[in-house]
């Protein structure tokens, strides 16, 4: 399968993973037909991509995940619940919070082995919700890597779930304004991490470092962060690492104001933010976890031919397993072959094809080269 956004979507194209609401409605699920109808449907919500079925991309196989959909969904469902319950003046269910906690960790800590590869398909609207869950993991796999317990791994969890908590006291049309923010709808979002702060310390069963997640999780590690301009071991250790993967999340997903940025870009951006915004340390060990090259990419090799990255090598996650289609002319092959590019030392991948050059290639047309 591969990633589509909803502009190249053409009637005919078959879905290959099913689109849930974060309410665990299903929208479009997987083998059905795209029509017109369905393409306008997908264009309302606010789903800006799709994973389709491709001819090329059949023999890759289920691409493994480091938690279950039915965990995923089931995180999503809670987060939309507790934002929805704080909305109406409700209590926050803290005991399902910490049930679904150890349910990531003891998820997360069975299945090791396995890299982030999938960016959920997630609509405008339902962003903070999968975008929580998403911290949530990112933050546990890396606090993993660095050695946390169990206690430190669910105190950071708790705080990764409901780190945006916060943002309840933040009208929607301004969380999700399409254009530019005024200078006054900037500062009433630079709040929110206070009010998580302000609505986590209301609860006596949530760990006080919890709480410091969400009031410390946009201050930076040279100090030119909000609210309080912390800076370096000034902030709590959990905080640093949800700083992290909440941005590293963001630029994965697709917003009003701008497409998906690619694995490879996202972690190229946070990887340049060490020592600035973030901890180098936590930076590390969150890339480590990270498929830099999901399988299912579309890549160029330092040769000129094109590929598909059909599996990953754990240990070196920047030399992946392709199956090369397009010879470097830009015509497909008679047959394709893998090469494992950890036994290549002389041969890279020099780009990620964007999704228009992989239109114009599957179409028989050359990509352009460019510099990363």
């Amino acid at each position: 399968m591969r990633r589509v956004s909803t502009r190249y979507l053409q009637p005919g194209m078959t879905v290959a993973r099913t689109i849930y609401s974060s309410s665990g409605k299903v929208l479009l699920a997987a083998g059905m037909r795209i029509t017109p109808k369905y393409i306008k449907r997908l264009q309302d919500v606010g789903v800006a991509s799709v994973y389709i079925k491709d001819d090329l991309f059949d023999d890759l196989g289920d691409i493994p995940d480091v938690l279950s959909e039915k965990s995923r969904l089931e995180t999503t469902q809670l987060v939309k619940e507790s934002f929805l319950a704080m909305e109406t003046n409700q209590r926050l269910n803290i005991r399902a919070v910490k049930e679904v906690v150890d349910g990531i960790i003891d998820e997360l800590l069975a299945n090791r082995d396995v890299l982030f590869h999938l960016a959920d398909i997630r609509s405008y609207d339902d962003y903070t919700f999968f975008h929580s869950v998403n911290v949530c993991i990112l933050s546990l796999m890396t606090a993993i890597t660095l050695g946390y317990n169990k206690l430190k791994l669910k105190e950071l969890g708790i705080g990764a779930l409901l780190h945006d908590i916060g943002k309840i006291r933040i009208s929607k049309e301004i969380l999700n304004k399409a254009g530019e923010l005024t200078s006054k709808e900037y500062k009433l979002i630079r709040k929110h991490p206070e009010y998580g702060y302000e609505i986590l310390r209301t609860y006596d069963d949530v760990p006080l470092l919890s709480a410091h997640v969400s009031l410390q999780h946009h201050e930076r590690w040279d100090g030119k962060g909000y609210p309080r301009r912390l800076a370096g071991e000034q902030i709590h250790e959990h905080a640093r690492i949800v700083a992290v993967a909440d941005v590293y999340d963001a630029l994965l997903a697709d917003r009003p104001y701008r497409p998906a940025y690619s694995v490879n870009q996202a972690v190229t951006i946070v990887s340049r933010m060490s020592n600035t915004y973030f901890q180098s340390r936590a930076v590390a060990a969150l890339v480590s976890n990270i498929a830099v090259f999901p399988i299912g990419s579309v890549v160029m090799l330092s040769t000129g031919q094109t590929g598909i990255v059909v599996d990953v090598n754990s240990n070196c996650p920047t030399r992946p397993i392709v199956k090369v289609v397009f010879d470097q002319y830009g015509n497909k092959m008679p047959k394709s072959h893998e090469v494992d590019l950890t036994h290549l030392n002389t041969v890279f991948i020099a780009k990620v094809l964007s999704e228009e050059e992989i239109v114009r290639i599957f179409r028989g047309s050359v990509p352009e080269v460019a510099d990363l």
